[in-house]
């Protein structure tokens, strides 16, 4: 096949004047190159196509492609993961991971929760502060955790997260709602064991992958997952894979379990923490997990379970193809 490869590029966006944390969830030319290699391996031939906005370009000119393999987190907004995916299917394009739904709805986790918490799944209790008056309406009980409302990678998560009474809980959101420009999600606080599970596949198809969990080295700031801890994971955390373990077994069954409620494709990865009474619970889901072969979450766990990088990706290719596209070359 001829695979086109859709991404943002953090340097690109860094020499427009974008801050490291701006583009933390966008990739490094070392992953875009892993995957590009690992395609060609596949046997199949590629095409560097970029951001959406080259995307729009070259579709506008013409270009055509049998698949596109579509990591691009999009810049602005609630729904910027759903725009490479949203393009894609006004051409009648094949592409990988999640449509536009799944990739707007996930990305709010305010309503991610609804739908799980509907289907029956553990998630922890929640409120959305969108101004600062909000801040007196949320009736949930302390120690609460409070994040950006629609971001990844940890932005946003720091030591002040874990609030502890109502001024903690004001400062924290004064200082979220001015910096990220988005509402402020406000979270019962889960003390637990944290786990990261890869999933892959679509539908009855989906499979749980493997699990990780999370340890952070220095506990002082209470076992955060943070921006930093993320950015800096390799001498700040420390990560297991437990196969046997009972607990991390009943998280993978949630992630999954997540992973079809919401109707993520060909792969995701879900976070998953233990309440204070040990019980696994959804924190959040992300349908285009990170693929770096080394650093991110999903391609690690496959590597702890002895499956290949290059199998990974050629089983988001093969879950990608089985779905049927429409055929609308007659509209452009």
């Amino acid at each position: 096949m001829l695979i086109a490869l859709t991404y943002d590029l953090r340097k690109d966006y860094i020499a427009m004047g974008f801050s490291p944390e701006d583009v933390a969830e966008f990739d490094s030319e070392e992953t875009i190159d892993a995957i590009d290699n690992t395609i060609r391996g596949l046997g199949h031939q590629t095409v560097r196509v970029g951001n959406g906005w080259n995307l729009v370009k070259m579709l506008a000119g013409g270009a055509r492609w049998d698949l596109v393999f579509n990591i691009a987190e999009g810049l602005y907004g609630t729904s910027r993961e759903a725009q490479v995916p949203a393009i894609c299917e006004l051409y009648g394009l094949r592409y990988t991971f999640s449509d536009p739904l799944v990739c707007s709805v996930t990305l709010d986790k305010s309503i991610t929760k609804r739908i799980i918490r509907d289907h029956g799944l553990a998630t922890p209790a929640f409120a959305v502060v969108s101004t600062m008056a909000d801040v007196e309406k949320v009736d949930l009980g302390f120690p609460l955790f409070a994040k950006p409302l629609a971001e990844g990678t940890g932005k946003g998560v720091t030591d002040a997260s874990r609030v502890l009474d109502r001024l903690q809980l004001k400062n924290i959101c004064a200082e979220l709602l001015v910096k990220h420009n988005q509402p402020v999600l406000v979270e019962e606080f889960l003390p637990g064991r944290e786990f990261t599970t890869a999933i892959l596949g679509t539908g009855s198809d989906a499979r749980i992958l493997g699990t990780m969990e999370v340890e952070i080295i220095d506990k002082s700031a209470g076992s955060i997952y943070s921006y930093t801890n993320k950015e800096q994971c390799e001498s700040l955390c420390r990560y297991h894979y437990p196969t046997t373990d009972k607990l991390a077994n009943e998280a993978a069954a949630l992630a999954l379990a997540a992973h079809k409620a919401l109707g993520c494709r060909d792969a995701s990865r879900a976070d998953i923490r233990c309440d204070k009474t040990g019980r696994p619970a959804f924190m959040e889901i992300n349908p285009l997990a990170g693929l770096h072969p080394t650093h991110s979450d999903l391609p690690m766990i496959a590597t702890a379970h002895n499956i290949s990088y290059a199998s990974v990706i050629g089983s988001i290719i093969d879950s990608a193809c089985k779905r049927k596209v429409p055929t609308c070359k007659h509209l452009y």
